[in-house]
């Protein structure tokens, strides 16, 4: 019997029993359904993490100040670093494309009658916007001589735009900071939320030294941070290990000492974070194959109902002429149909599930956005698992219903 008349026979067995193949189906298709959301939300998720940590900035370094011990217990972070270690860690380290230092400050920011207090105020050097891979929308960022000279200038966030200006162009505005006079030279352009809902364009950045002398009132030469951008993601490794050695040598940081500093990379951070959502995900799709297992039972279930419901029919087939190949090979015809069929309508409705997972999450949500992710690769991997369930749950049915004597297979009532 021809291979195509064989699918034939198959196909007009499962059409006289529509209601039993359809419940067949379903444990597929909500298998099938669970695995595709799931993967793609998961997906949605890492998109999320890569994504925030790539608005951080470019091949971001973070150097920290170390922590101060007294009897061996940790007492307080030693304020180590300084301007002058930045200038020498973006001109002596080679693999490093820039750096900036950071200073914390808090105000409001008053213009005419309107006031506002930003949620991020900083002083930063003339790299800033290199290291963070941050543009402008308007006017220009402050320039080296202003970090020098201490000037008052300082460029502002879309929010701060917003909240303090409306339709007024904020160039060359002056704006006060703690009763300082501070002009307006450069806008930010927008950075959105952060994964927590954090708004990154309500801020102010400042020359560092304006923060320290002007705001603080500070005599201090030190910064609280150290922010530096490698060349290239192969060269961040590289790069943390010259910046070790360029402050342990200007520290006088001795062999077996503990360091003043800490370094670390936003890389590490997110490489972290990837490997936990991955393995949400694979969590996630492992859970939802369970119900796929549930859905090949029930095809050996019913497959072997239909064996017994069939056997007359089956002594009849081998009485005019079927062999045991032919029998075997229209049973597994029929499991892989419901199987690839179920697994057809499952890839849709995960489709559709995980769109309307990630817009419910993004309604529900104040955090950035979730980026709508449809996993092809999932949806592929989950069809050919249906088609691997139809063949490996009913093979042992197909090789039963094809075992069977024709004689008694005929006999049977």
């Amino acid at each position: 019997m021809s291979l195509l008349i064989t699918i034939r026979v198959a196909l007009r067995a499962l059409a006289k029993n529509k209601m039993r193949a359809s419940l067949t189906v379903l444990g597929v298709v909500i298998g099938i359904a669970a695995v595709t959301a799931m993967v793609s939300v998961g997906m949605s998720a890492s998109q999320l993490v890569q994504s925030e940590f790539e608005s951080l900035g470019t091949n971001v370094i973070l150097v920290f100040p170390g922590n101060e011990r007294s009897r061996g217990a940790r007492s307080g972070q030693v304020l180590t670093l300084t301007p002058t270690d930045c200038n020498a860690i973006a001109e002596e380290c080679e693999s490093v494309l820039a750096a900036s230092p950071l200073v914390g400050a808090q105000g409001q920011l008053i213009f005419g009658n309107n006031n506002w207090s930003p949620r991020s105020m900083l002083g930063v050097g003339s790299d800033y916007l290199t290291v963070r891979n941050w543009q402008m929308r308007l006017g220009e960022f402050f320039a080296e001589r202003d970090v020098a000279n201490a000037n008052k200038v300082c460029v502002v966030g879309q929010t701060v735009v917003k909240q303090l200006f409306q339709t007024t162009n904020p160039i060359g505005q002056t704006i006060r900071i703690k009763n300082i006079p501070f002009e307006i030279i450069g806008v930010l352009d927008t950075k959105g939320v952060n994964i927590v809902g954090e708004d990154q364009d309500d801020l102010v950045l400042m020359p560092y030294t304006t923060v320290r002398k002007r705001i603080q009132r500070s005599n201090f030469n030190n910064v609280d941070v150290i922010m530096a951008s490698a060349k290239s993601t192969s060269r961040m490794k590289m790069a943390e290990l010259e910046i070790k050695s360029l402050l342990s040598d200007r520290h006088k940081i001795a062999p077996g000492q503990p360091a003043d500093f800490n370094v670390g990379n936003s890389n590490e951070i997110a490489g972290v974070f990837a490997i936990i959502t991955g393995t949400l995900t694979l969590m996630l799709a492992a859970i939802a194959g369970i119900s796929l297992l549930v859905g090949g039972v029930g095809i050996m279930n019913i497959m072997l109902v239909s064996v017994t419901e069939r056997t007359r029919e089956i002594g009849i087939r081998m009485a005019v002429g079927a062999t045991p190949k032919d029998i075997l090979r229209q049973f597994l015809i029929e499991s892989v149909v419901l199987s690839v069929i179920g697994g057809t309508i499952g890839i849709i409705l995960g489709i559709l599930s995980s769109v309307a997972l990630t817009t419910l999450i993004n309604n529900i949500s104040s955090g950035k956005e979730w980026p709508v992710v449809v996993s092809g690769t999932a949806a592929i991997v989950a069809l050919c698992f249906s088609a691997a369930v139809g063949i490996g749950f009913g093979y042992y049915p197909a090789w039963r219903a094809s075992r069977l004597d024709p004689i008694d297979a005929l006999r049977y009532e």
